[in-house]
């Protein structure tokens, strides 16, 4: 019984003891709070070493990674923005019809003869069209009988001895030239049908009256009407069509009997530039 009893006292004065450790302990960090002004969450840290920022910055940390790991996973699943556009196999794909090709022009295709610049245009790219039919254009002849006045004048005795020409004439005269020549050496000299100036009536093959030898023919280059025409021809309207060393632009050789009239404004422009009619419109 007197065992029991100290026994029972041990305990009691254990507890007492524990009890005044805590209270000692909780007075003394109370006291450490108010001296150093630390706040409970500093104490914490100071007690286990660890901040609550700590803790909070390093779960903030961990959504962070969490949700980047989702965004990977998803971007996984789904499929790229091109594969996505890819028709299925079995999905039919419309395809563009291709455009229709233009039909070429020819004087069998067109319908209204070509103007640059408020020029007629002939030539092997600009075709006339084949009933086109104007005659010989009347300003042409009255001014091409003006000049042939001044040239009488001058001592020079003019004719034009081919004009206007239809388009059925050309096919005949073309053919035989190819007959004579073949077809690559009449394309320097003759046009083909539908392709020639002549047809549009302003284009004029002139030469020396009485001497028929030198119509149409090289040999007129050395000739005075020749050489007055050259310098002359300008002022009433008519140019040179095809002069010499220009046949790559014309498409024909030199003629120095082939005028064309395209007034008397224009052809002084043409005259001094010393281009062709191609060049000077830019075609």
């Amino acid at each position: 019984m007197r065992l029991e009893n100290n026994q029972k006292k041990k305990k009691t004065k254990w507890w007492i003891a524990l009890g005044a450790g805590v209270t000692i302990f909780a007075g003394a960090s109370l006291g450490a709070l108010s001296a150093y002004n630390w706040s409970p969450e500093q104490a914490i840290e100071g007690l286990f070493g660890t901040s609550q920022q700590q803790i909070l910055q390093s779960e903030h940390e961990q959504r962070n990674i969490d949700e980047d790991v989702k965004e990977i996973k998803q971007s996984e699943s789904e499929p790229a923005d091109d594969e996505s556009e890819l028709p299925a196999e079995d999905e039919d794909i419309e395809e563009t019809p291709p455009a229709e090709e233009q039909e070429p022009r020819t004087p069998e295709t067109i319908e209204e003869p070509t103007y640059v610049k408020g020029v007629l245009i002939a030539n092997k790219e600009y075709p006339l069209p084949a009933g086109y039919a104007p005659g010989e254009d009347p300003e042409a002849r009255a001014s091409y009988n003006e000049m042939q006045e001044a040239a009488a004048a001058a001592g020079h005795s003019l004719v034009a001895f081919s004009t206007y020409r239809s388009y059925d004439y050309q096919i005949d005269l073309y053919n035989n030239y190819v007959a004579q020549h073949g077809q690559e050496e009449a394309d320097r000299f003759s046009a083909r049908p539908g392709y020639s100036e002549h047809q549009t009536g302003l284009g004029f093959d002139i030469g020396a009256e009485g001497q028929e030898e030198h119509w149409a023919s090289d040999s007129f280059k050395d000739t005075p009407e020749a050489k007055w025409l050259a310098e002359n021809a300008h002022l009433y309207g008519f140019i040179l069509r095809y002069p010499a060393g220009k046949e790559q632009i014309t498409g024909y050789q030199y003629e120095s009997w082939h005028f064309r009239y395209i007034g008397k404004d224009l052809a002084g422009k043409v005259h001094n530039s010393g281009l062709t009619l191609e060049e000077y419109l830019g075609i």
